[in-house]
């Protein structure tokens, strides 16, 4: 039988964890060095930067889950997250989008097919969901009472279509509660958060692209305009 820790056992964890991580910040910036140095194309340079900065992320919160000796609770199937809003920018629906137009033809046409039923299929839901104010507090509240899956999941597996080239946000929500905390609960509290990896992420990428900005050539990024144009995953990402 597992011991679940609780709501306040996890908060001691992450009060403890603030006080004695410090987050290797060189590592993000040395990842977009090395391939603004490499033989590739600037469109090459991009998609390898966003698909190592995204497993860097991933290294830094395993790492952090070591050192509070906590281990996920979230179980394959399990898809209580993917009804949260996920808001991301231009730049980052561009590398997405271009992620999946270089999968195996096979998968890249299981997207696209999934993507274009899920517009037809919530089309009235998405349209409520865009009156929404994005900035009211209990904005987060009314979109989950939507119930709206996200773009990316297949509801049929409960699985992500694009798993490893998924957005930020959606690697930032873990429970280490009991799984029913997210089942019984439609908006659970959120003990733990690794949003704040967002500021090495696309502080990295910004880097890059202020480098090859410099130069005159960004690639199919229109640099700094994308970096500032945000919306919901669903709007930016459609093919």
């Amino acid at each position: 039988m597992v011991d679940y820790l609780t709501l306040d056992q996890i908060e001691e964890r992450c009060i403890d964890l603030s006080n004695r991580y410090v987050i290797e910040e060189d590592k993000f910036y040395d990842l977009v060095d090395h391939f603004a140095k490499a033989d590739l194309s600037i469109d090459q340079k991009l998609h390898a930067s966003f698909s190592g900065l995204l497993k860097l992320v991933n290294e830094e919160i395993s790492e952090m889950e070591k050192m509070m000796d906590v281990k996920p609770s979230c179980q394959l199937g399990c898809a209580f997250c993917c009804y949260f809003p996920i808001i991301i920018n231009e730049l980052e629906a561009k590398l997405i989008k271009g992620s999946i137009k270089g999968l195996p033809e096979e998968r890249r046409v299981k997207i696209q097919q999934h993507m274009s039923s899920y517009y037809r299929k919530h089309n009235d839901v998405l349209r409520e969901i865009k009156q929404l104010d994005r900035e009211e507090e209990g904005f987060k509240y009314e979109y989950k009472k939507k119930h709206l899956p996200c773009v990316m999941l297949d509801t049929e597996t409960n699985q992500c279509l694009a798993y490893e080239i998924r957005p930020l946000p959606c690697r930032t929500y873990v429970n280490y509660a009991h799984p029913n905390v997210c089942k019984d609960n439609l908006l659970p509290k959120e003990p733990v958060s690794f949003e704040f990896l967002y500021e090495q992420y696309m502080g990295a990428l910004n880097e890059f692209l202020q480098g090859l900005y410099e130069e005159g050539d960004t690639g199919f990024i229109e640099y700094p305009d994308d970096l500032y144009k945000e919306n919901y995953l669903f709007e930016l990402v459609k093919i």
